[in-house]
């Protein structure tokens, strides 16, 4: 399958929701339901979604064409083992890898952006930014699906593929604050669902 695969991790467990991030109401559905909706809709050829911490609550909400699941034991050892996790499950001719965690809630417009300035410059990884600051998804031309699979926790995950590629950027620039959205807490959650409305 060419195209983008889109890698949505959702394994990281949060003790301070009141229920896994996955499952959190947005915009009139799940997080995660949402997100794997925006992600297809913006031009992703397919969705790896990571699972881990309660699995079996939320795999029942990853459904969609073009949509599947993996299993990650490891997600306790850190972010890095649901990214590989991902990279086993994508197709072997995707010619991009998009990386985005469920609690970064992006809507088809941003991602779609994001691609097509990746699509139109074609570099090594594509970096969108919001006033200088960087934001999520990144996406990464399938060459370096290797040096991916390489990393570790102990070796800051794939900061140490961005360093290795660094002047094989391009910076997207995207006009919205959401590209920068983290929902790392309860009160950024409930914050963020007044200000998007969700």
């Amino acid at each position: 399958m060419s195209g983008v695969s889109a890698i949505l991790t959702a394994a990281g467990e949060s003790t301070r929701m009141g229920s896994p991030k996955p499952l959190l109401s947005w915009k009139g559905t799940t997080l995660m339901e949402y997100q794997v909706r925006c992600l297809l809709d913006a031009g992703c050829a397919e969705v790896v979604v990571v699972l881990g911490h309660a699995a079996e609550m939320v795999e029942p909400h990853v459904v969609g064409e073009h949509v599947r699941h993996v299993l990650n034991p490891l997600y306790r050892q850190g972010k890095t083992t649901s990214i590989k996790a991902g990279l086993g499950a994508i197709s072997d001719d995707a010619d991009g890898i998009l990386l985005l965690a469920v609690d970064q809630p992006r809507t088809a417009a941003i991602i779609a952006e994001v691609l097509k300035a990746h699509n139109a410059h074609r570099p090594a990884i594509t970096s969108p930014r919001y006033e200088g600051h960087g934001g999520h998804p990144l996406v990464f031309d399938a060459s370096l699906r290797h040096e991916l699979e390489a990393i570790s926790e102990g070796e800051q995950g794939i900061r140490q593929v961005f360093d290795a590629h660094r002047d094989e950027v391009y910076e997207a620039p995207i006009d919205d604050p959401m590209l920068r959205l983290d929902l790392n807490t309860r009160e950024a959650y409930e914050e963020a669902r007044q200000r998007y409305g969700a």
